[in-house]
């Protein structure tokens, strides 16, 4: 039988192992909720590891989607953002930006402050009302001194899904530290005043003492008519200078990646009292599913009985709290254990 011989542009580092440096690029993931009508505030809202930070620029219904997506892509899910509340006049200092912060440790081979370092692809589907001109900004955020650029892509038909793809040269100068801290950030601005926009030209290169109105320069204001919404799915970064499939992950190994950052339970959660009066202490240990990022801060859905937490470990948290009369402590309706960045 004859030898079929592999294609030697799909055999490089690119596309071995785990290519996207996001967790949840596909929105399959929505541990806290599926929806959250009128945000103004800075939050994960609803997919995991996607953050909306938010500034005054509206109020805005939140939401997983199943029915608007990209056809022919095998996405079950996009991020949904819908005006609620517009502001069609924005001040100086309000914005409105989706973003994922990504770990330092996660990022050291891409030989940052190196002359090996490594150019990077963000792809991703996207769709809105609002055509126009919309910034992606990568922000390393070395304590030493941090570097951003920003990249600008259009969308060109409203209503439509598109898919994007911007490369980026590594940085020679600055790495990433390494850490479990937030080192580098994307973020996608969605509308930004003239404190972020009002500079003549867009910061389009690693550069360190950037004037703020050079990151998100010709952005439009998403947040100018309650007609306005934003979808996003399918949203991979990783190494080289084009953009590879989609990673799929399955279910279960996409949620504990998740778990890293954010571990929710819910049903009963027994613990033991030791000694014999109403005011004695009872304790128990509940073992989290991955290692979590820090020491998680952990809280809980029923306080009737004045329910505590130490978290002495990232890999299991222990709930203590006034027992009767020896006997079992009530149940816990829901446990929520965060080390979000």
């Amino acid at each position: 039988m004859a030898l079929t011989k592999v294609d030697q542009t799909m055999v490089s580092d690119q596309v071995f192992g785990r290519r996207n440096l996001f967790v949840n690029g596909d929105m399959q993931i929505s541990q806290r909720a599926t929806s959250v009508s009128n945000v103004s505030t800075t939050a994960y809202h609803t997919v995991d590891r996607w953050e909306l930070t938010n500034s005054s620029a509206g109020t805005w219904d939140v939401s997983r989607d199943e029915s608007v997506l990209p056809a022919g892509q095998g996405f079950a899910y996009s991020q949904k953002l819908d005006c609620n509340t517009a502001d069609s006049s924005l001040d100086a200092g309000n914005y409105l930006i989706w973003r994922q912060k990504i770990e330092g440790i996660n990022l050291q081979h891409l030989k940052y402050g190196t002359s090996s370092a490594e150019k990077l692809t963000l792809s991703f589907w996207v769709r809105s009302a609002k055509t126009g001109t919309y910034i992606v900004e990568f922000y390393n955020n070395n304590s030493a001194g941090f570097k951003i650029q920003s990249q600008s892509y259009t969308i060109s038909s409203a209503d439509t899904w598109e898919k994007k793809t911007i490369t980026i040269d590594g940085d020679t100068a600055l790495g990433f530290q390494n850490t479990t801290d937030a080192e580098l950030l994307v973020y996608w601005w969605l509308a930004a005043g003239s404190t972020y926009s009002g500079g003549a030209s867009l910061n389009n290169s690693w550069n360190s003492g950037v004037a703020n109105n050079t990151r998100a320069v010709g952005q439009v204001n998403l947040a100018d008519n309650t007609s306005n919404n934003w979808y996003i799915t399918g949203v991979q970064l990783e190494i080289g200078d084009k953009a590879t499939p989609f990673e799929r992950l399955t279910y279960q190994d996409q949620l504990r990646l998740c778990q890293r950052y954010y571990y929710q339970t819910e049903g009963q959660v027994y613990y033991n009292g030791y000694g014999t009066s109403a005011d004695t202490y009872s304790l128990s240990n509940v073992e989290l599913p991955t290692v979590m990022r820090a020491n998680p801060t952990v809280t809980d859905s029923d306080t009737a009985n004045g329910t505590s937490f130490q978290t002495g470990a990232i890999s299991r948290f222990m709930i203590y709290g006034a027992a009767t009369n020896n006997a079992s402590a009530a149940a816990r309706a829901k446990l929520y254990a965060v080390s979000e960045l």
